[in-house]
Order: structure tokens, then C-alpha cells, then sequence
């Protein structure tokens, strides 16, 4: 039978695992509650971590750094498994859905009604929990008071992992594997008891492939509208602290965020990639927990912390370094802004032409761009997670495959702190194509550091919910935006800019191979340049990252990323293998064994954009004595000029046999894309 509580109890906190959380339509959610022991005499306000990540087995060595620091410092601390994912009833759909938000709403209704909860709620998360945080907090639950959002956006078409400028971000097929994954795994017979089987096999049955959804929402639609709190930035009236990284795919949402929402409000951007900043590389990581237990405190206590009345926006202006995939560190200050936008940041224009990027314009040139299907071979990954080989390399073999503009060295450091953006006029003979813009750092040496880069494809130059085809053999002016970032730029270093039509194996390719006329005097690249900031408030300082050291898993095989290129000069092919070898831990508390690895392969032939194909293959398995299940997906990418061409398939496993399989293929139109 399924326990009704587990309790586990330290010398100042007690844990409750499972919680059942009732919902209207008879659904229950299953919650792990961390609490300080006399919270029933004393009750505390709640922080939420709201995720389909499984709880138990899935983030719980996170879950027990993070959420045991809470309940040791006067919070209780809960973790909750959405809707149809760990070992919470019913079914999951797809990402973000209207039902996952109204379930959260009842949720927190029903934690501030408890004994031992003083009626204030605070939700934070990462990535999914730093979207769903903005999602529900547009809902307005009155116990809601405040969020941490980290690693997230307020945009989901044209700031996640699916499309960026219209252009399809293949990051869509690793997340689209993992999600797969998510969706079809079992829960925990310790929990639910017997009935785990009968659930598992509903959820098999029912399995779904939401990547086909996400391909065929080529455009900012009402598909994408609906969890994207751009709709309605107003609709937020708890307090947000927006945080996210530099090295991150999400680093675009903290600016926008700060700049439109009208409710109390922090943001911060450090140098980190897609993790929880005490624990995230580059470094310096921070001290997050301590800094989160002083917005908390303000927020649900009504203590005086100050920090309010520290600087609205703070964020880490790199130091340029060596290129490398793999930094442990990002050298830096912070620059602390009152409000964003500011006036401390000035537009400054640089003009494109024979003589490179110069400040006065020049006369008219023509520059065709037209780069080898495989440029981007060094750029790395959309969204790093700190691990090897996921950042930008020396970018001088792909500026090498595309049109590059330079400064002469610089006199004076030059430092930006915003949104670059590129304005380029140009003609096509066609009415799409794919244009990426990269900002380098040229070294005296001649190494290439990225500092930033964007992605367009030109039939939605007019926006991202207004795709029209482009004239073909017409001439237009196109804007292209490139990610925010604070870097600065030393004397001696030239300020490069490099276009090219394609940036495999990161973007999808247009589809067909067409040429770019650029008439440069017309083109124009514009900085965010950081002026003197001697009238900026002094900086926020952080101590050194901490983190309790609980840990609630042994770590049997540490996996690890390899991400290999081959290039065929015969066929002019070029395969790219990403590798994430056999991963192996052990839940201390259950004595569940986790294990998953994943490969991605990524095919591309020189002249024939059509020939792009990934593939996704991936194995989960959970076990321990009397229990042993495996999940095993493969999902697969490819295009003609007209469709997309996905296929899918899913086999779970009891003991070694097959309980189930599921099959999809799906051919979906490409519109302008």
C-alpha cells in the first residue's frame, strides 16, 4: 500500500514525504514538505518549487541542498511534482499548459490554509520553476506575495529553446527528447502502491509528442501566447527578483523583465550558464541562498532586510579572455543600475563597409554572404549547463566561412552593457533565408571570443507574429537583435562583427541555399556602450557561495559530455556527436538507482540544406530491490523544402520486458521558415 507520510526529522526541521495535495476535479499532487519542527505552534510562510522533474529521484539532491536551507531558516519548504509527472495523478500534455497553472492556484490555496503556514507564499525556480513562477504569478493568487525566477523568460517563442528570431533552434530536439522522456516515466510504487503499474500504462497510452506541436507553431501565435507574460506584463503584482546568466540561454528575459513589469522588482545577470548561481559556472558563483533568504524575509516576514533599497539591476560586465569551451571562471566587475533601461547606456553606431566598422559612415559596397552549411561547427550550444565543450571555442574557423567586419584596435577600453543590434540591408532570391550575426572580441593574436550573437529569419523581419514572405530579388532593411550582455572590450582588441547564411548544427537551415547580397552603407551595427558610471550607485556585494551539505545521493558514474566533429572533405559532409555518457547515482533515502545517458547526432551535407538530420536517442532506468523500469526513446529530425519530417518512438521496460511502445511520425509544413 502507498504510505500516507514518510517523516524524517533533523534537530530543527522536519520532512513530510508523501504530501497529498487535494485538487477540486479529485486529482491529488504529491509534495515533499521540509518545515522548522514547531511551525504548527509558530506557523512560517511557504516557498514553492513546482516542477515535473520527479521529486524523489529526479531533483532531490538539488531539492535537499535548497529546500533543507529554507526550512533551517524558518520556511516551509515545498517541492511539488505537476500533474501526470512523479507520482502526482492524471496526465501531462505538453509544456506550460493553462492546467498547470490553475492546479498551481489551487495548490497554493490550499498551502495557506494549513495549520502550520502563516497564509504567505513565495514560489521559486529555475528554468521550467522560473517559468511557471511568471505563469502563475499573472494568475494572481492572493497568498502569492513574491518569486524568484531564475533562468527563464517572459517570451516563449522568441526566448526558449525552440526558435529564436524565426529561425527553429535545434536545442528544441535535445529538450523535445528529455520532455519525451519525462512524460513517459512511472511513478514510485512506494507512493502510489499498487496501482503504479496501471498508472505508468495510462501514461504510455496516453503519451504524446509535444516537439511535433512545437514545430508546427512556426510563428508568435496563440499557442505561444498563452504562459508568455509579455501578453500582459501588468497582470504581476507580487514581487519579482528576475536572475539569470551570461553564459545562459535565457540571459535576454532579467533586462525586459525589469524594464516592463510594474510591480516591485531585482534583477541580476551574472557570468553563470543554466544553473542555480550557487552552484554555477563560470564563476564567481554567489552566495544565492543567503541572498534569496533576504528577499524572502523581506517579502514574507515584513523584515527589514534592505534590499529594497539596493540597486534595481545589477550585472557582471565580463572581462574578455581566452576563447575556450569550457571556462571554470569569467573574470569581471559588477555595475549596479538604479532602473533599466538607463541613461548610463548610449546607443553608439558603427558603420559596416570596405574599411571594416568605423564610427563615420562609409561609401557603398556590396558583400555577398553566402557560408558553407556546416558554419557554426564552433560556436557550441544554445544553453550550456556547465559542462565541457558547450561554449563558444576560438571563432576564427567560422568567421573564416563568413562576411566579417573589424575595427581597428581599440585606443581606450570600450565596455557595452545591453542589447547589441545589427541593421542590415540586403537582397535575396528568395522569400526566406537565414542570417546570423556573431560579436567578437578579436585578440591581438588574432583569437576570436564571442561576446554575442542573434539569429533572424527574414520572412519575419516584421516580427515574430507577422511572417510575409521577402521580396524575392527586392531590397529591404532588416534588424537583427543579438543577446544582451556586458562585456568589455580591452585597448588593443579589435570589435569584430561576423555574417553568415547558415550556423549549424545550433539553427535549423533555411530551405534552400540561397545568397545574401549585404549593401553596407546602409548597414550599421549599434553597440549599448557603458558610459563613465561614477553617478551609478555602488554595486551589491555577495559573500561566497554556500550550500548546506546534505547530500542526498551517491554519485556511481559521473557521466560527463563529449562532443565530437567529423568532417568528411570527399563528400563535403559533416557529422557532429554529442555524447552524454552513462550517468549513475543512488538515492540515499530509497536506495533508487538513476541512471540515463543520451547521444545526439547532428548530419549536414556541404550544399544541400535538406540533407540536415538529427537524431536523439536516450535511456532512463530506475531500480532498486523488487523494482526495476526502463524507458527508451529515440526521436528523429529531418526536412525536405517544404515539410519537416519527425519521427518518434518510445519502449518501456519491466524487468527487461517490453510493457509498452508508442510510434509517432509526423509531416509538418513549413511556412516561410
Amino acid at each position: 500500500m502507498a504510505q500516507d507520510h514518510a517523516t524524517a526529522e533533523t534537530n530543527d526541521f522536519v520532512e513530510l514525504d508523501p504530501v497529498w495535495i487535494p485538487l477540486a476535479d479529485g486529482t491529488r499532487l504529491a509534495a515533499t514538505i521540509r518545515r522548522p519542527k514547531d511551525a504548527e505552534r509558530n506557523p512560517v510562510p511557504v516557498i514553492l518549487e513546482y516542477l515535473p522533474y520527479r521529486r524523489r529521484d529526479g531533483t532531490v539532491d538539488r531539492d535537499a541542498i535548497t529546500h533543507t536551507w529554507f526550512a533551517r531558516h524558518g520556511y516551509a519548504a515545498v517541492r511539488l511534482d505537476i500533474r501526470g509527472t512523479g507520482d502526482s495523478d492524471g496526465l501531462m500534455r505538453d509544456e506550460y499548459l493553462p492546467q498547470e497553472q490553475t492546479d498551481a492556484v489551487e495548490a497554493i490555496a490550499w498551502l495557506a490554509k494549513q495549520p502550520w503556514c502563516n497564509g504567505n507564499i513565495g514560489m521559486m525556480g529555475i528554468s521550467w520553476g522560473g517559468f511557471n513562477g511568471l505563469q502563475i504569478a499573472a494568475r494572481r493568487p492572493p497568498a502569492l506575495k513574491a518569486i524568484i525566477t531564475l533562468c527563464s523568460t517572459d517570451d516563449r517563442f522568441a526566448d526558449d529553446a525552440h526558435w529564436m528570431g524565426g529561425a527553429l533552434v535545434t536545442n528544441t530536439m535535445g529538450w523535445g527528447g528529455s520532455f519525451f522522456q519525462y512524460l513517459a516515466q512511472p511513478p514510485d510504487p512506494a507512493i502510489v502502491g499498487e496501482k503504479w503499474r496501471e498508472m505508468w500504462l495510462s501514461r504510455l497510452e496516453h503519451l504524446r509528442l509535444p516537439l511535433a506541436d512545437w514545430l508546427a507553431h512556426q510563428s508568435y501565435d496563440e499557442y505561444w501566447r498563452q504562459g508568455s507574460v509579455r501578453e500582459d506584463y501588468g497582470a504581476i503584482e507580487a514581487a519579482v527578483y528576475a536572475i539569470g546568466g551570461w553564459a545562459d540561454g535565457y540571459s535576454n528575459a532579467v533586462p525586459r523583465l525589469i524594464e516592463h513589469l510594474r510591480c516591485p522588482k531585482k534583477g541580476l545577470v551574472g557570468p553563470w550558464a543554466h544553473k542555480y548561481p550557487h552552484i554555477a559556472t563560470p564563476s564567481p558563483a554567489i552566495d544565492f541562498l543567503g541572498e534569496a533568504l533576504r528577499w524572502w524575509d523581506h517579502w514574507l516576514k515584513g523584515k527589514d532586510t534592505g534590499i529594497m533599497r539596493e540597486p534595481m539591476m545589477q550585472v557582471w560586465v565580463q572581462d574578455s579572455v581566452r576563447p575556450s569551451a569550457m571556462l571554470e571562471e569569467r573574470p569581471g566587475r559588477w555595475a549596479a543600475f538604479p532602473s533599466w533601461p538607463h541613461p548610463a547606456v548610449v546607443a553608439e553606431d558603427w558603420h559596416l563597409g570596405a574599411g571594416g566598422l568605423t564610427r563615420a559612415p562609409q561609401t557603398d559596397a556590396m558583400r555577398i554572404i553566402d557560408s558553407p552549411l556546416a558554419t557554426g561547427l564552433t560556436f557550441g550550444e544554445w544553453c550550456p549547463y556547465s559542462s565541457h565543450g558547450e561554449l563558444p571555442a576560438d571563432q576564427r574557423p567560422d568567421d573564416g566561412r563568413s562576411v566579417v567586419f573589424e575595427t581597428a584596435p581599440l585606443e581606450e577600453p570600450l565596455e557595452i552593457a545591453g542589447a547589441p543590434f545589427i541593421d542590415l540591408s540586403i537582397s535575396v532570391d528568395d522569400e526566406t533565408a537565414l542570417l546570423s550575426a556573431r560579436l567578437q572580441d578579436v585578440h591581438p593574436d588574432g583569437a576570436s571570443l564571442n561576446v554575442s550573437y542573434g539569429l533572424l529569419n527574414v520572412a519575419q523581419r516584421h516580427g515574430s507574429d507577422d511572417p510575409r514572405p521577402f521580396p524575392v530579388g527586392g531590397r529591404e532593411t532588416v534588424r537583427l537583435k543579438l543577446n544582451d550582455i556586458a562585456h568589455r572590450f580591452p585597448p588593443g582588441h579589435r570589435i569584430r562583427i561576423a555574417l553568415s547564411s547558415s550556423f549549424w548544427p545550433l539553427a535549423w537551415p533555411a530551405p534552400r541555399k540561397k545568397p545574401i547580397a549585404l549593401m553596407t552603407a546602409e548597414s550599421r551595427l549599434v553597440l549599448p556602450v557603458l558610459t563613465a558610471d561614477g553617478a551609478l550607485p555602488a554595486p551589491q556585494s555577495f559573500g561566497p557561495a554556500i550550500a548546506e551539505d546534505h547530500r542526498a545521493v551517491i554519485v556511481q558514474s559521473a557521466g560527463g559530455r563529449t562532443r565530437q566533429t567529423r568532417e568528411d572533405p570527399t563528400t563535403r559532409s559533416v557529422v557532429v556527436e554529442v555524447d552524454r555518457a552513462k550517468s549513475k547515482y543512488r538515492v540515499q533515502a530509497t536506495g533508487t538507482e538513476v541512471a540515463h545517458q543520451t547521444r545526439e547526432t547532428f548530419f549536414i551535407s556541404a550544399d544541400e540544406p535538406n540533407s540536415a538530420r538529427i537524431e536523439n536517442i536516450s535511456d532512463w532506468s530506475l531500480s532498486r530491490p523488487g523494482w526495476d523500469v526502463r524507458t527508451k526513446a529515440a526521436v528523429t529530425l529531418a526536412s525536405t523544402e517544404h515539410t519537416f519530417e519527425l519521427s518518434a518512438s518510445m519502449e518501456a521496460y519491466e524487468s527487461e520486458t517490453l510493457i509498452g511502445s508508442r510510434h509517432f511520425a509526423f509531416s509538418i509544413p513549413r511556412k516561410l521558415v
